[in-house]
């Protein structure tokens, strides 16, 4: 059953809480400035009347629909969604953060800079950059500002002809949007078989008009690229900039560096991989680190420790501006540096090797009764198909992923990337236990069982929610968002 909305549930005359009497005087409303006709209200606005009780007991029954990590396994593959240390929220609460404007005195502010240029030190050394900014707010946001220091970059050089950004077919998803956005064409990298960048096919697009190749690795298929530091070079000898997408930045933090792996420019994905609640659209924090060719082009401004405190540096006169108001998401910033001091670079190690054993482990279980079309080993995350599902019952991997929310579980992404047909990509993070992991097995195979022996109650899943499954693409076409 479906929990009606607060308007619904109004009775005329109750009330959950009274206002006290009004003291303005008599007239007061005189003195107040004529409105236009047509933006005065012509009659009374129909705003619920209920009780504090009803008000309470209807967002705690909404709550208790919201799946989050709190409550159960969210193998949204290459989302990272990890459990979120209640200490970050607490500190993140705390009125030494939330009870100041970035535009006060910079003598006010010392702490929170000081946070800030802490995390940024941090960031450079788990990532082998030279520096970087907080200023984007999310992961595409930094993709855009590291696209558009490399088009700025090649600008000053007065190499205007590098207009071309290369993109495999295992990139992340917004990689071409990002780019489209700054201004660059896209020409797409085939993957060879082994699911990894094509060399050949590589080599035969890098000229002159390149500027950069955006590569994710581990990829979308959850596979190290073992060729990065040949394509690293081939990249760096054609004249372009090598672009990490730190989306599955999670299964390699401690072990290993983009900076070691030749990139130039990194973003990363604060509400990913430094454990920060994200979902819903937002918050999020996409930081970009850059090596020292990429340095002078950061946005404005950067922070520095003087002798006498923290101060802004705004005199870079090759960078890119401002991309954010103010500083970015700051408290996202605060939680994801509070986690790296409680994990220290021991525990961030633990968390890598933790997430890549959970992804094999889960994929050896799976993989017992589902294709997994790439690799033996992998990574953070894998890619299974359901195409043989659908070719002996009719069930396709959205029916899968329905089902799972019937078992209690957030379902995998379906059906990216597109180099697996009816793909579900799994990513159990290191938050899992080995009996939790077992007991999404145990769920996954009972949904097999029903593929086989009921397909067609299993292509109507969900069946335990509030509404049954909804038309996705007329949902995209024809939204309803108006009572």
């Amino acid at each position: 059953m479906s929990e009606p909305l607060l308007i619904d549930l109004s009775k005329s005359g109750r009330k959950a809480y009274c206002y006290p009497p009004l003291d303005l005087p008599r007239g007061f409303e005189q003195a107040l400035p004529d409105l236009p006709i047509e933006l005065q209200r012509q009659k009374a606005a129909r705003l619920p009347e209920v009780a504090e009780l009803d008000v309470v007991r209807h967002f705690t029954r909404l709550s208790s629909l919201v799946h989050g990590v709190d409550n159960g396994m969210y193998p949204l593959g290459s989302c990272t969604m990890k459990y979120n240390p209640k200490l970050g929220e607490h500190i993140a609460a705390m009125e030494e953060f939330t009870q100041i404007h970035p535009l006060q005195d910079i003598s006010t502010v010392q702490g929170c800079l000081s946070v800030m240029y802490n995390l940024l030190e941090d960031l450079s050394s788990i990532t082998g950059m030279s520096w970087g900014t907080l200023q984007p707010c999310a992961g595409a946001h930094g993709e855009y500002t590291g696209l558009k220091m490399i088009r700025s970059y090649f600008l000053k050089r007065g190499e205007t002809e590098r207009t071309k950004v290369l993109i495999p077919v295992s990139a992340h998803g917004t990689n071409p949007a990002s780019a489209s956005v700054v201004g660059f064409e896209v020409v797409e990298v085939k993957s060879n078989k082994e699911g990894l960048v094509d060399i050949d096919d590589l080599a035969s697009k890098l000229d002159h008009t390149v500027a950069a190749l955006m590569l994710t690795n581990p990829n979308t298929l959850g596979l190290f690229e073992k060729d990065i530091i040949k394509i690293s070079e081939m990249v760096h000898k054609a004249g372009g900039l090598l672009y990490y997408d730190g989306a599955n930045m999670n299964a390699i933090m401690g072990m290993a560096t983009p900076g070691d792996m030749g990139f130039d420019v990194i973003h990363l994905n604060l509400h990913k991989t430094f454990s920060t609640p994200h979902g819903g659209g937002g918050p999020g924090s996409g930081p970009v680190m850059v090596n020292d060719r990429l340095r002078p082009f950061l946005p404005k401004p950067d922070i520095e420790l003087t002798d006498s405190g923290y101060v802004y540096r705004w005199d870079d006169e090759d960078s890119i501006g401002k991309v954010s108001m103010f500083w970015g998401n700051f408290l996202v910033v605060l939680r994801a540096y509070v986690y790296i001091l409680r994990m220290g670079s021991e525990g961030i190690k633990a968390a890598s090797r933790h997430a890549v054993l959970n992804a094999n482990y889960l994929a050896a279980k799976l993989g017992q009764r589902i294709s997994i079309p790439y690799g033996k080993l992998c990574m953070h995350e894998f890619v299974a198909s359901a195409s043989v599902l659908k070719e002996q019952y009719g069930v396709t991997a959205q029916d899968v992923a329905k089902a799972l929310i019937d078992e209690g579980y957030h379902p995998p992404t379906v059906y990216f990337p597109h180099l697996v047909d009816e793909a579900l990509m799994f990513e159990p993070t290191e938050s899992e236990s080995v009996e939790s992991l077992d007991r999404f097995v145990e769920a996954f195979f009972r949904i097999l069982d029903m593929a086989e022996d009921d397909p067609e109650t299993l292509k109507e899943a969900p069946h335990r929610t509030p509404v049954g499954r909804l038309d996705e693409v007329r949902a995209v076409k024809e939204p309803d968002v108006r009572y």
